[in-house]
């Protein structure tokens, strides 16, 4: 399956399954797989675990029930690697790493990609990473992360590595630093950036921003600083730092020389009940909505009977605080567009746009005029209408997905009527359609967001009321077809069918202002759908209808009336329109 990997050897060990349940090999390897092209994924974040590895005091339960958790919730969380913020344990002794060792060889033998860096307490602090030879290197040493697919390297020392994993259909560069790296090792690091110039970047390290208690926002400690200077402030591709050795935890958001964002943050849990308890930070990373939802939770308590958990135990299950419990916002693909710019989808001709039943398409990519050719071929070409000395003026603002790379902007309003519209011509042949076998109308669209009162404005409306295309229910002023915004920015196609005296009204959900969207009414001969960024609303009507009603009048657009008054042009910006006499399935819009 593209984009997915599939951890079958952590379902042979029975690794992450519950005490007293059995899950077969299949189900347990459907449970660890994850998707590298899905918008949201985790990375799990473990800070300072020294206690739990301090000589014979310690205790390797509460770790080991974080990297299982995390290997059954991998495929839930869409957990794409595990990064450890140093101190592994309490005083660098080969002991205490001979104890750490068979822990974390749980995610070794799940084939879960992980990331270890040397804290104070793991090595001589007193020396930068040219230190030597450790037990800290023997054991967490280059040797250990060759079998990850994201291992990308490390220092000659040893001491520094850097991992590169796919998700959310990109990859992202995690750098793992020393507690002290000497200025080599921090040219090694700016190389490593340069040598992947459109990865955005993680570092991890195990000293660089403090915090204090009462007082979550973080500040940097004097080698925070050197840190910044030697390789965050010029390297705009990190975006988000991460370490521990302090406590509590907190954050602070710093400018980088390229005058952009980065996260910087701290979190450590050593002083909490029994060493922190294996506590694990969860970064959900969420593509889609543009941000990154923190939490912290504590596996290990999490999985304790609840009956025989202890006081101080049950307040340590998740921490749900603004600290330990926040959301980062993050427009990635602006933060990230110095380096990796999305590509400009290009423009498309309108020749390949006019499709086999396309009955009208019209396109604002060109200077403002009196008309608007109808590139269907099919003779529908709109004229300019003013209602006010307000005129439409060119703009170079378009939906990314368009085909034309252009809109009109209509300054439009009531009260009294401002602006203007377009109308075919009045003998046009899109004035008698009734559409009997179906139809499509596609529309890229931004609503003004000038604070005026632009209620029930027409985009798109049938001149012509029920009463003259000879229906008589519901109110018969209101127009034969019309499809506009309501007071609440709600999509609201509002038509007389053919085969019906009454209306029929499909209605979307409040559109924001300032944003653009394609919106789609899709007609099948029985039934209409209101897509937005081509995904199906949900007050859509039931009742079956069939055709449009017409009395022979020209289309507007950019405009409604009632009662044949227009009394108001659109406010906003208008891409193109399209008209196709079939339904047509999201595949096939515009912005498809």
């Amino acid at each position: 399956m593209p984009g997915v990997l599939s951890t079958g050897e952590a379902a042979a060990t029975g690794i992450g399954a519950t005490k007293g349940t059995t899950k077969s090999s299949t189900e347990s390897a459907r449970s660890t797989r994850i998707d590298t092209e899905h918008p949201r994924f985790t990375l799990a974040v473990v800070p300072d675990t020294q206690y739990q590895f301090d000589q014979d005091r310690g205790d390797a339960a509460p770790l080991t029930a974080t990297f299982k958790y995390l290997i059954d919730q991998r495929g839930e969380e869409n957990i794409v690697f595990i990064a450890h913020l140093g101190d592994v344990v309490e005083n660098a002794l080969a002991s205490e790493f001979a104890l750490a060792d068979p822990v974390f060889r749980i995610l070794d033998r799940a084939r879960f990609p992980y990331s270890v860096l040397a804290g104070n307490h793991d090595i001589d602090g007193s020396k930068d990473d040219t230190r030597g030879p450790s037990p800290y290197l023997d054991t967490f040493g280059p040797r250990r992360f060759r079998w990850m697919p994201t291992y990308g390297g490390s220092t000659a020392n040893g001491y520094n590595s850097y991992h590169v994993f796919r998700a959310a259909g990109r990859q992202w560069l995690l750098l793992a630093m020393d507690w002290r790296p000497s200025d080599a090792s921090f040219a090694w690091a700016r190389a490593v950036i340069k040598a992947h110039p459109k990865l955005p970047v993680i570092l991890t390290i195990h000293e660089l921003v403090n915090a204090d208690h009462g007082n979550p926002v973080a500040y940097f400690s004097d080698h925070g600083n050197r840190v910044w200077d030697q390789l965050v402030d010029d390297s705009d591709q990190i975006f988000l730092t991460l370490n521990g050795h302090y406590w509590p935890p907190g954050r602070v958001t710093r400018k980088n020389a390229a005058g952009h964002d980065v996260h910087l943050h701290i979190t450590n849990y050593q002083d909490r009940y029994y060493g922190g308890s294996g506590m694990v930070r969860l970064y959900h990373f969420d593509l889609a909505r543009n941000t990154i939802d923190v939490e912290t939770v504590a596996p290990w308590i999490m999985q304790q009977d609840p009956a025989r958990r202890n006081e101080l135990a049950a307040a340590e299950i998740e921490l749900s605080d603004d600290t330990n419990r926040f959301s980062v916002p993050i427009d990635f693909a602006e933060r990230f567009a110095g380096f990796a710019p999305e590509p400009v989808r290009p423009a498309r001709p309108a020749k390949q746009l006019v499709i086999p039943g396309t009955a009208a398409y019209w396109r604002f990519d060109g200077p403002v005029g009196d008309k608007v050719v109808d590139q269907s071929g099919q003779g529908n070409d709109l004229t300019r209408v003013q209602l006010s000395s307000d005129l439409p003026t060119a703009s170079a603002e378009y939906h990314p997905d368009q085909p034309g790379h252009a809109s009109w902007l209509f300054p439009g309003g009531k009260n009294p009527a401002r602006g203007g519209y377009l109308k075919t011509a009045d003998g046009a042949p899109l004035n008698a359609m009734t559409f009997a076998s179906g139809y499509t109308i596609e529309a890229f669209v931004k609503l003004a967001d000038d604070g005026q009162d632009h209620s029930w404005e027409g985009l798109l409306t049938r001149l012509g009321t029920g009463r003259d295309a000879g229906k008589t229910g519901s109110d018969p002023d209101e127009p034969a077809a019309k499809l506009g915004f309501s007071g609440g920015l709600q999509v609201q196609w509002a038509v007389y069918p053919a085969d019906k005296n009454d209306t029929f009204t499909n209605w979307g959900h409040e559109q924001r202002a300032g944003e653009w969207f394609h919106l789609a009414i899709v007609n099948d001969g029985r039934h209409s759908v209101v897509y937005v960024d081509s995904s199906e609303l949900l007050r859509n009507p039931a009742t079956a209808s069939n055709g449009l009603a017409t009395a022979g009048k020209p289309w507007l657009v950019a405009a409604g009336h009632y009662a044949n008054n227009v009394d108001q042009g659109f406010a906003g910006h208008i891409g193109e329109l399209r008209i196709v006499t079939r339904a047509l399935k999201p595949s096939q819009f515009l912005n498809a």
